[in-house]
């Protein structure tokens, strides 16, 4: 499975910080664009079986920014993080892997089921 970071709303700087990061660590980055927050993540990261559909996202922004990791283990995930940390770079708040679970969900579904836990931790 291709080791890919799916990236959503990231600002110049925090993309710019990302790609650096993966591509010192082989890792493939496909930033996602408005119109396909309704594609299934498995679809959006090309993995086999999935197919991007016909559908346009018409929602609103998202208010916070997401990168979704999809074919990296943890201990790569950690060192990404740890990079990314020494950078300086403002945090990307919201993240999350590729799972059995998730692979079906669109975009919008991830981030909703993402902001709903943030908010349980930073309560606004």
């Amino acid at each position: 499975m291709a080791q890919i970071i799916l990236t959503f709303g990231l600002g110049k700087e925090k993309i710019k910080v990302v790609r650096s990061i993966a591509q010192k660590n082989r890792i493939q980055i496909k930033e996602i664009s408005r119109k396909d927050y309704n594609q299934k993540l498995g679809a959006l990261a090309g993995i086999q079986g999935f197919a991007k559909e016909k559908v346009i996202y018409n929602g609103p922004d998202f208010p916070l920014e997401m990168i979704v990791f999809s074919g990296i283990d943890s201990a790569q995930i950690d060192t990404f993080l740890a990079d990314y940390k020494q950078t300086g770079a403002q945090p990307v708040p919201l993240k999350a892997i590729i799972t059995p679970q998730n692979i079906f969900w669109t975009v919008e579904t991830l981030f909703k089921e993402l902001w709903k836990e943030h908010l349980s931790f930073f309560p606004e």
